[in-house]
């Protein structure tokens, strides 16, 4: 298991360096942001390649790991399409300085992006190199289920809000409709349900440690670069948001208080 995800992580490690040269080429970080979903699907690919043998598990893993990392990353490039390099990446190249902000931009996002993908990962090393039965268990059929819930949540979520900011009438105003009436982040919590979902398959695969990887994913969602990221901004630049805030769950769905 430890050489295959080393094997697995020189993948990574390759395909995020060249992202990172032809950054440097288009002057923009942002890129790498593309590649998110991208990077699970070649990993996973790799691992069940690896495996030897393909289970209806390892089948089943294939095609929603493939589902989702490709929606992603094609949502994100439709998204950002026009739009230049990040304001996050902009504030840093102040910071540092053109001169230097090349280099520093591979360890800092490329690197850093590519050691997270290996390690929010883990659960689909597990489902590869699981040693329980190869047939569908009651746990797989449970992880189908969370799977279904989550990607409608961020699938829907996203289509969504990209419907209500490409309407003018909307501007300044806060998306509380939808998916969004039952929780501020129905993408994020659809994001962080379906990786729950892949670590059902690794337990149900009988590997258990490597729910870590699912456990990191959520703790990066809440803590780190979604929710409370985008809560601190929303706060700040939208005073509608302070209302939405009293009646709409943070992240787990749930009926709006009254």
């Amino acid at each position: 298991m430890l050489t295959l995800f080393l094997q697995a992580s020189l993948i990574i490690l390759a395909l995020f360096t060249l992202l990172w040269l032809l950054s440097v080429q288009l002057k923009n970080v942002s890129i790498v942001d593309l590649f998110w979903g991208v990077g699970f699907v070649v990993v996973n690919t790799f691992y069940v390649w690896m495996s030897g043998d393909l289970t209806p598990r390892k089948i089943l893993m294939l095609v929603l790991v493939t589902i989702w990392g490709m929606r992603l990353s094609i949502y994100l490039t439709w998204r950002n399409k026009g739009k230049g390099e990040d304001f996050r990446y902009q504030e840093f190249r102040r910071k540092y300085g053109t001169e230097r902000y090349w280099w520093i931009s591979f360890f800092q996002t490329f690197l850093l992006q590519g050691v997270l993908t290996m390690l929010i990962s883990l659960p689909l090393l597990g489902v590869s190199m699981g040693n329980q039965s190869d047939a569908l268990s009651v746990l797989d059929y449970l992880g189908i289920l969370v799977w279904l819930v989550g990607f409608t949540f961020e699938a829907g979520g996203d289509y969504q809000l990209s419907r209500f900011k490409n309407n003018p009438q909307n501007k300044g105003k806060v998306l509380c409709y939808g998916f969004w009436k039952y929780t501020r982040h129905p993408n994020y919590f659809g994001d962080s349900a379906v990786w729950w979902a892949y670590g059902i398959f690794s337990i149900a695969a009988g590997s258990y440690w490597q729910v870590l990887g699912s456990v990191i994913m959520t703790l990066l969602i809440i803590k780190v670069s979604g929710v409370a990221l985008l809560e601190k901004t929303l706060n700040h630049t939208k005073p509608q948001y302070n209302e939405y805030v009293r009646k709409t769950n943070s992240f787990f769905p749930w009926f709006p208080k009254k």
